[in-house]
């Protein structure tokens, strides 16, 4: 079959392009363990100097803290943690919620999410965009389940047990990020105009500037 002339830079842009909208970088080398010091344009720590610790993390065995106002906590593995994570697209997280705790609505910009529930009972979900009519995908996991969140989707996990859960999750991202969905639009600094969210929410702006003075202090 002969392709056509005229299809070859379409299909050259296509390629690019592919490589372009790829989230995180890819590896041209066996490892880039991440350095804090970037003078001189160096990204990648000598390979000489790397060794077992740049690729090394203690302590997931152990439960976070979920003594605060959403009763979960959130224990990051990122390349924040272990630079040898530097350009290899993953992480990991162990996240534990007290009884009827909650990891609340969120997204990750960059980066899907897959969740393994290793304790407790959890009712797990994401809401898809506008233009799949913001329809609800959601599950109540036991022990052994697992359940996907996709890039992007805002999505959340409360514990609907009598007992502590534990979960952990990875992710598609070196860093995959959080945007938390209501400390982001009440807690901004600055605020955001309260008329606005008002008028967006549907409230009374007396309401707005109450959550603001609350998200706000977080």
């Amino acid at each position: 079959m002969r392709v056509s002339q005229s299809l070859v830079p379409f299909a050259i842009i296509a390629l690019v392009l592919s490589f372009v909208n790829a989230y995180d970088p890819s590896p041209l080398q066996d490892f880039c363990v991440a350095i804090d010091d970037l003078k001189g344009g160096t990204f990648c720590k000598d390979p000489k100097r790397v060794d077992a610790k740049d690729f090394f993390f203690s302590g997931l065995n152990m439960p976070g803290n979920t003594n605060n106002q959403v009763g979960s906590n959130v224990t990051t593995v990122n390349v924040d943690q272990i630079p040898g994570l530097n350009t290899m697209g993953i992480s990991l997280v162990r996240i534990d919620y007290a009884p009827h705790g909650q990891n609340p609505p969120h997204t990750h910009p960059r980066g899907s999410e897959i969740l393994v529930l290793v304790e407790g009972t959890l009712y797990v979900g994401f809401v898809s965009s506008n233009q799949d009519n913001n329809r609800l995908f959601a599950k109540v996991l036991h022990p052994g389940d697992v359940f996907v969140f996709p890039i992007g989707m805002i999505h959340f996990q409360v514990n609907v047990g009598k007992i502590p859960a534990v979960a952990f999750a990875g992710l598609s991202s070196q860093n995959a990020g959080v945007i938390t969905i209501a400390n982001t639009v009440f807690g901004s600094n600055p605020p955001i105009y309260p008329e606005l969210l008002a008028r967006a929410f549907q409230l009374d702006a007396s309401v707005v500037k109450e959550l603001q003075a609350k998200f706000g202090s977080i």
